[in-house]
């Protein structure tokens, strides 16, 4: 028998070995490098936000990003669930705002590089996006008059500076909405249709350079982006650029064998479309049909790219145009989110239904049937070294973010 401190001797020699190119072959070296970070590329224009990439309106918004005056109750700010030290995200099942919610609060690096938002993709922009929550009465419980009487208060000059000439909010009342409680909505209807206008203007703006703040969160290289380039330029990787046994064999279970990238593809590790896995729902909770019931509400959205307050003026808006509208696939299917620095950022799924890395390889493992319509999920069989290398593969997708350009 070998003696134990030999054997684990081999065994660390094995499991830390190196990598070299001959370990791939070209078609995994082809997949793996659509993965890197640096075929990302810059963002794309939101044509219906012209303030998008505005250096001032992201300070703006940075401002009103971390302003808890932008809520009912005065306690709820954007970044009361996204957390910069925690990936703009909460590490909650459910979102918690003045209220508690009914999906998970999701991660925003590089978000602007998608086309549709929320789990379900019920809005078409990242500054309309940024619009729901705060009149949502689970999260920042606000109403639009009170925003505008903010802005005029505190922020008139920078808003003035990107937007023009606020109108006079003398006469209006303090609390109005068309989404808010009945006292505010009955405030609402007694404003004529040129001052509900122009309090809309006021409140797509506020959307809008808070989006143009979240635009300067992006992902940094990770170890798998360090490994990948070195490996595409057919050197050896070294230091933390390289990977080991485990590592090696996630990454090839990842783009081989369990099907991850089908979905999970791209820079961003993420399709950025809509997928039923078979996830279970929330007890309690009230049915969410995922994408089948936000492709009407994108449509409905006065916000969304062909509505009075986008910059677009109906151009660029291709997608909202074009986009598929019934689908039977659409039935509780969910965004698919980018993986990175998912490792470090548990429970999983639309509303946390999962605890743990491990679980959701389960999950993808016994491809459950949907609790409605049909799960996409084609069982594959893992041994517990295929699980433990999927998660060390995982691991190396963490890093650090920047904001604004600068890492934190």
């Amino acid at each position: 028998m070998m003696p134990r401190a030999i054997f684990l001797i081999l065994l660390s020699a094995a499991l830390f070995a190196g990598c070299s190119a001959e370990q791939f072959s070209e078609e995994e070296k082809r997949l793996i490098g659509q993965l890197r970070l640096s075929q990302l590329g810059p963002l794309p224009p939101d044509p219906s936000n012209a303030v998008a990439d505005n250096p001032a309106a992201a300070a703006f918004g940075e401002a009103l990003f971390f302003d808890t005056r932008l809520s009912g109750d005065g306690t709820v700010s954007c970044a009361t669930c996204h957390l910069p030290d925690r990936q703009f995200q909460d590490d909650l099942a459910l979102a918690q705002g003045v209220g508690v919610t009914d999906r998970r609060t999701m991660p925003l690096a590089d978000v602007s590089h998608g086309q549709w938002f929320f789990w379900d993709g019920r809005k078409d922009s990242l500054w309309a996006q940024a619009l729901g929550p705060l009149e949502d009465a689970r999260e920042h419980a606000g109403n639009r008059t009170a925003f505008a009487h903010l802005v005029a208060a505190q922020y008139r000059q920078d808003y003035e500076g990107l937007f023009g000439p606020l109108p006079d909010l003398s006469a209006l009342p303090e609390d109005a909405s068309p989404l808010g409680t009945a006292q505010q909505q009955a405030a609402w209807a007694t404003m004529d249709e040129d001052q509900r206008g122009e309090i809309d203007a006021i409140f797509a703006n506020i959307g809008k350079v808070i989006a143009a703040f979240q635009r300067t969160v992006a992902h940094e290289e990770t170890r798998f982006d360090r490994f990948a380039e070195t490996l595409l330029a057919g050197h050896e990787p070294e230091g933390d650029a390289a990977f080991n046994s485990l590592e090696i064999e996630g990454l090839k279970l990842f783009i081989g064998k369990a099907n991850c990238v089908d979905c999970h593809n791209g820079p961003r590790f993420t399709d950025d479309f809509f997928h039923n896995t078979g996830v279970p729902a929330v007890p309690g909770l009230p049915e969410d049909r995922g994408r089948a019931q936000a492709v009407d509400k994108v449509l409905a959205d006065p916000f969304n790219c062909l509505g009075p307050y986008s910059d677009a003026k109906g151009e660029g808006c291709d997608e909202l145009r074009f986009m598929v509208r019934d689908s039977h696939e659409f039935e509780r299917a969910f965004k698919t989110p980018s993986l990175r620095g998912a490792a470090s950022r548990p429970p999983y799924m639309h509303s946390g239904q999962i605890a743990t890395l491990e679980d959701v390889i389960d999950q993808y493992s016994r491809a459950p049937e949907a609790p409605a319509g049909h799960s996409e999920l084609r069982g594959v069989i893992f041994t517990d070294r295929g699980r433990a290398a999927l998660i060390a593969f995982l691991k190396t997708l963490d890093g650090p973010l920047s904001v604004g350009g600068a890492t934190r």
